[in-house]
């Protein structure tokens, strides 16, 4: 029988298995430094050329990356990216829902809407609502007339509600491969609880659910902003590339305009993917073997081990060791 004992499902490894770990040395890999090099010399390359270009306009790009102007059409682009994948997510998980139902008009239309969305582009989708006021001015229901004119020449409006429903139709696959991603004997065992319907969406699916759905949902996002540049088809030019668009016009100078645009794009994106790391190690909880510092220390107190001299050695295995306080 091995030094090692098994207590509980863990392993405890005595001192003189400690002492004898493997320290293995990784193989030397002049490969790696010879591209690694090549690719940062390239990299010093470009970027001393474009300091010295003078097509670029340096000086117009820091003029301008900081403006009011600029700063107002990034919260305008942000207004539409919200109000978008806020229309995007609700109606995708009523779509999703309805894909998924057992009722085959419900299931036909669901799939309908994902076939004329996901199938034509969205920017000939966003022409099509900017000549909605020129196609229906207003709506007779018999008994009164509803005027659209005004609405319908919001372009802000136009602008969101177009991104929003197509972003439903991609939304809608994103949470019924979520759902269906979790088993049915999920869902069987809390009905055998006596849980209702919304009690096991909500505390069985929807956790579950959740850490395939998020991902996806925060690249649609990222992607959404950007799409936001497609809006001037409405037409909606407040937004950040359409107020870049026009300053550039107005200067007749498009590259640095087009720089401060992409500056914009890229802080407010990096902004957004740290946001969603957060947010799935936040849903990710409960489904990695790696032990929190909550677990550690409860499982540290259950075993009257001092929280200090308690530490994983392997995170894969869940092996633990008691280090010697002395």
């Amino acid at each position: 029988m091995s030094d090692s004992s098994v207590s509980g499902g863990r392993y405890e490894a005595t001192q003189a298995e400690l002492k004898e770990e493997i320290k293995a040395k990784p193989l030397p890999r002049p490969g790696r430094w010879i591209t690694a090099a090549i690719l940062l010399a390239l990299f010093v390359w470009f970027i001393i050329g474009a300091a010295r270009n003078e097509a670029y306009h340096w000086d117009v790009y820091l003029q301008y990356l900081l403006d009011t102007r600029i700063a107002a059409a990034a919260g305008w682009t942000m207004a539409l990216t919200i109000l978008a994948m806020l229309i995007g997510i609700v109606g995708g998980a009523i779509i999703a829902v309805l894909r998924m139902s057992d009722n085959p008009v419900l299931s036909t239309v669901s799939w309908f809407y994902l076939w004329i969305f996901r199938g034509t582009p969205v920017y000939v989708q966003l022409v099509f609502w900017g000549l909605l006021g020129t196609i229906y001015t207003s709506v007779n229901l018999g008994f009164t007339e509803i005027d659209l004119s005004e609405t319908l020449s919001n372009t802000f409006i136009l602008a969101f509600v177009g991104l929003g429903l197509n972003e439903a139709a991609y939304m809608a696959e994103i949470v019924r491969a979520g759902i269906q991603a979790v088993p049915e004997g999920q869902t069987e065992a809390s009905k055998a609880l006596g849980m209702s319907w919304w009690q096991t969406v909500r505390r069985t699916v929807l956790p579950q659910a959740m850490r395939i759905i998020i991902p996806p949902t925060g690249n649609e996002f990222i992607s959404l902003l950007k799409t936001t540049s497609l809006v001037i088809a409405v037409p909606f030019s407040l937004e950040l590339y359409g107020r870049s668009t026009d300053i550039a016009n107005a200067l007749f100078l498009p590259v640095p305009m087009l720089l401060v645009a992409a500056t914009w794009y890229l802080v407010i994106t990096s902004i957004l993917m740290v946001g969603q790391f957060y947010l799935e190690r936040y849903f990710a909880r409960g489904a990695t073997r790696q032990l929190t510092a909550r677990q550690l220390a409860a499982l540290a107190d259950a075993e009257g081990i001092p929280l200090a001299n308690t530490r994983v050695v392997d995170k894969e295995e869940e092996r633990f060791y008691r280090e010697d306080p002395q």
